[in-house]
């Protein structure tokens, strides 16, 4: 048998294949070249993502560099940011968490071959979006001053950051729709137009943000606030673009009608994100948990970790989007009846992902304090990113396990599995751990680093003796 164009491409033709978004059948052909299609979007799509909030603080952190004639606010504009984003990445694990469960559901109707089955799935999400962003949306526009007194009892803080968090907060549905439209993409094995849609609003935000916090030319000087109205604004139109695709059907799945309620798809969206939206808030809790204890030994201990953890999770990024990838190969596999092809697509890109993060720790344990150099100028605080950086990077091939094996049993619709393993081994194991060992032991902040890797390794054994035992297999969907 003659091999197939698809697997007969050069590396490089598939990746220009994949940033074309050419449509391709995950079900057949080269495991590696499915899983390099979807990988690269994938990827390029977590990194937009990111961007989002490093544009706006650097713009904002202008403000008090006294940029355009700006008034500095001493630094109020610049925590009201962070204190918004920390109350934001509760929104974000509820968005995340009915991403997955959406991404499963329609991965497996794509794999069955059943498309309209598939868009009655994207159409029960979006709706439920709708209702959940609007529900959110409401109170957090009505006591965004409260709820930033909460994570910032400072009344500058609060005076600065009221109107950036009314816009960030109450504008939630715009982030719900945004990452349920794209998990419909990568479901459907559409991953480019995921990345076009966040490649809009990035582009539209880079250009607001100076225009809009500093005023410049026709645009009315907003401060701290014209970051959230650029953020908004960016969002909002990369989501009406995702409608207008998702309406002329120009990737796999066309929503026609757009909005149908169906009593069985939505019952299975709502029990199978209950299990995604736990894990992402268990995670998301579990860090907050860790910051605090690291927090009180002193500013420079939590700076040296808050900077050592986004390098960190900065290197993550080509990870996180090949196991992406296997949520979609599996989802789309067993829909086609083909658990042996799910399986191998799963062992293949946990290879990849520990070879990546592998190269990864070696070049973070040879060079930290280059790394931090870069960023970083205090001794003090560099010397605890560096720990950061040392301690949690050892644990990095086990992380590439884990969270394939997890995204793997999220796109089978195994959704109780993940958050079993994310209760056990972050909230039972690592928040115990990370306390006995700082406070306990009188290691200090080492103790709480030290807790991470060990909660990860154990996390990525159970995921592995989970995985054989093949239930993920049987889960109907």
């Amino acid at each position: 048998m003659s091999e197939s164009p698809v697997a007969a491409r050069t590396l490089w033709q598939h990746v220009v294949a994949s940033l074309r978004g050419e449509q391709h059948d995950y079900t057949r052909g080269s495991l590696p070249a499915a899983i390099l299609l979807l990988a690269i979007p994938m990827v390029l799509e977590m990194a937009l993502e990111s961007t989002f909030a490093l544009v706006d603080i650097w713009w904002v952190n202008r403000i008090d560099d006294g940029w355009f004639g700006s008034v500095p606010t001493g630094g109020a504009a610049v925590a009201a940011v962070g204190a918004t984003e920390g109350m934001l990445s509760l929104i974000y694990s509820v968005a995340f968490g009915l991403g997955m469960a959406v991404t499963a559901m329609v991965a497996r109707r794509v794999g069955e071959g059943d498309l309209p089955g598939a868009a009655v799935a994207g159409s029960q999400a979006i709706g439920l979006g709708l209702v959940l962003g609007i529900a959110l949306g409401v109170p957090c526009l009505v006591f965004a001053p409260e709820l930033l007194t909460l994570m910032a009892d400072t009344p500058n803080t609060v005076a600065a950051g009221t109107g950036y968090a009314r816009w960030m907060l109450g504008g939630n549905v715009i982030v719900m729709l945004l990452f349920l439209q794209n998990a419909i993409f990568r479901g459907a094995g559409d991953p480019m137009l995921a990345l076009k849609t966040l490649a809009i609003a990035n582009g539209i935000n880079l250009v607001l943000d100076p225009l809009l916090i500093f005023g410049l030319g026709p645009f009315p000087q907003l401060g701290v606030t014209g970051a959230g109205v650029a953020t908004c604004t960016g969002r909002a139109v990369a989501v009406i673009y995702q409608f207008h695709v998702l309406r002329r059907g120009r990737g796999r799945i066309r929503l026609s009608p757009l909005l149908r309620f169906d009593a069985g798809p939505m019952w299975t969206l709502l029990r199978l994100s209950a299990g995604t939206v736990g894990q992402f808030l268990i995670a998301t809790t579990s860090w907050i948990f860790l910051m605090a204890f690291v927090n009180r030994f002193g500013a420079a201990a939590g700076a040296g970790y808050t900077t050592g953890l986004r390098l960190l999770i900065f290197a993550l990024l080509p990870a996180w989007g090949l196991s992406n990838a296997a949520a979609t190969l599996v989802g789309q596999n067993l829909g086609a009846g083909q658990p042996e092809r799910a399986e191998r697509a799963v062992w293949l890109t946990a290879i990849y992902d520990m070879v990546f993060l592998g190269a990864v720790t070696i070049v973070v344990e040879l060079w930290p304090r280059e790394i931090v150099q870069i960023f970083v100028g205090d001794p003090a605080v560099q010397a605890h990113a560096v720990d950061t950086l040392r301690i949690l990077a050892s644990g990095y091939v086990f992380y590439a396990w884990g969270m394939v094996a997890v995204q793997s049993f999220n796109g089978a619709g195994d959704t109780r599995t993940s958050t079993w393993l994310h209760f056990w081994f972050f909230w039972v194991v690592e928040l115990p751990l990370a306390a006995v060992l700082a406070f306990g032991f009188a290691l200090g902040p080492l103790g709480v680093y030290w807790s991470i890797p060990i909660a990860e390794t154990g996390f990525a054994i159970a995921a592995f003796v989970m995985f054989r035992r093949g239930r993920w297999k049987t889960i109907k969907v």
